[in-house]
């Protein structure tokens, strides 16, 4: 497979989307099991196409934006077989003008910490996804500091889910996910442990945004992305310090398919965000964060 490389011009798009989920493949295979992609489109009252990564692609060049793509792997908890990351990785390298993969691997693999190097090494990922509550780990647990020890060291990126989720929501038992485990205290920890390891905390952080707000105003290798909820629905405080004192570290992020970016934009505009700080948030930020340079 060809190794990952960007070639985004920087100049041509005008946004990042941080968060871009690849829920299906080449082969038809999709990312959860069935019962939880329907709990996740009633939860988030959609229907939208799963779109594959070529798919995925077009549609963020049309709109002059890059995307970073990724799967969750989550094998163990779900027991479900997981979309390949070095498939994706592979996929974003065809179309590297507009994509930049993410790797994803079950932290309860025996053979995680290898995974993960052929990840970086041999595929090029810039980043990995954890979704504590799905991959059922707690994140703050120092059986998964080697793996944070191996990011670091290799300069990607932690993106974390955080707060509610709309997988399992519904369910009996909600399925037996656990929402405690995507607090984002839990993250402080790693932070503090793991002081060049640039951490995403992503989403709006319902119901602990004030966990994650302390978070990143404490420790300033935190980020925050606003993927996963409409603007028009984002927290008083989010906003206030989106427009201050977080204003580097917020990052803009859709959870397409789920929402869109068209629909994040215009929903953005009907909030108390500052004109001035919107390119930061769109693309700067997550320009600096990635290292892509023009």
């Amino acid at each position: 497979m060809t190794r990952y490389e960007p070639a985004i011009d920087l100049d041509a798009i005008d946004a990042i989307d941080m968060h871009v989920h690849i829920e299906i493949d080449h082969h038809g295979h999709a990312s959860l099991p069935d019962d939880l992609t329907a709990a996740a489109s009633k939860y988030f009252s959609t229907n939208a196409p799963r779109p594959d990564l070529d798919s995925v692609a077009d549609y963020y060049r049309a709109q002059n934006m890059a995307a970073v793509v990724f799967t969750v792997d989550a094998e163990t908890n779900l027991d479900h077989v997981p979309l390949s990351s070095a498939e994706i990785a592979a996929g974003a390298a065809r179309h590297n003008d507009v994509l930049i993969p993410f790797g994803s691997v079950d932290p309860h693999r025996p053979d995680a910490l290898d995974r993960a190097r052929r990840l970086i090494d041999e595929s090029g990922v810039r980043g990995f996804k954890f979704h504590p509550t799905v991959q059922g780990f707690d994140p703050s647990h120092e059986s998964t500091y080697p793996f944070y020890a191996l990011l670091q060291d290799a300069g990607v990126t932690a993106l974390f889910h955080t707060g509610q989720t709309g997988i399992g929501a519904g369910l009996p038992g909600g399925r037996g996910l656990r929402l405690a485990l995507s607090n984002p205290m839990l993250l402080d920890s790693v932070a503090a442990d793991f002081p060049d390891l640039q951490i995403v905390m992503a989403h709006p952080s319902v119901p602990w945004q004030d966990e994650a707000l302390s978070v990143a105003t404490h420790k300033h290798n935190t980020w925050i992305d606003l993927s996963g909820w409409s603007p028009k629905y984002f927290p008083a405080e989010l906003v206030r310090y989106a427009n201050s004192i977080l204003k580097k570290r917020v990052l803009f992020g859709s959870d397409f398919p789920m929402l869109t970016p068209e629909r994040w934009r215009q929903d953005a505009e009907q909030t108390t965000l500052k004109p001035e700080v919107m390119p930061g948030i769109l693309k700067e930020n997550a320009v600096r964060l990635l290292g892509l340079h023009r």
